[in-house]
């Protein structure tokens, strides 16, 4: 079976609201099995226009990581991010040849 992804592009407007969220999404996402594999960092954008930070979290299934985005604790969680920062997110199905 194919992983699961979130992978999302941030620019944060105001540091001080997002760091509420920035200080519990990680156990929360975790808690629902996903693995940060890019959280910040040091980027390059080699073509079209980016943002500030990019994520990418790894999860079990494409199943999965819906169920974790639309999860009642992570959607709590994201309210505090919402208005602190722009952001797209995506959720994806990984490659399975």
């Amino acid at each position: 079976m194919a992983k699961g992804y979130w992978i999302g592009r941030l620019t944060v407007t105001n540091p001080d609201g997002f760091q509420d969220y920035a200080a519990i999404s990680a156990g929360i996402v975790q808690g629902h099995g996903g693995k940060y594999l890019v959280r910040g960092g040091k980027f390059d954008a080699v073509q079209g226009d980016a943002r500030e930070r990019n994520v990418v979290i790894e999860f079990e299934s494409y199943e999965a990581a819906l169920a974790a985005w639309n999860s009642s604790d992570y959607q709590d969680a994201k309210k505090k991010r919402d208005g602190n920062c722009e952001a797209e997110f995506v959720v994806v199905a990984g490659y399975e040849p």
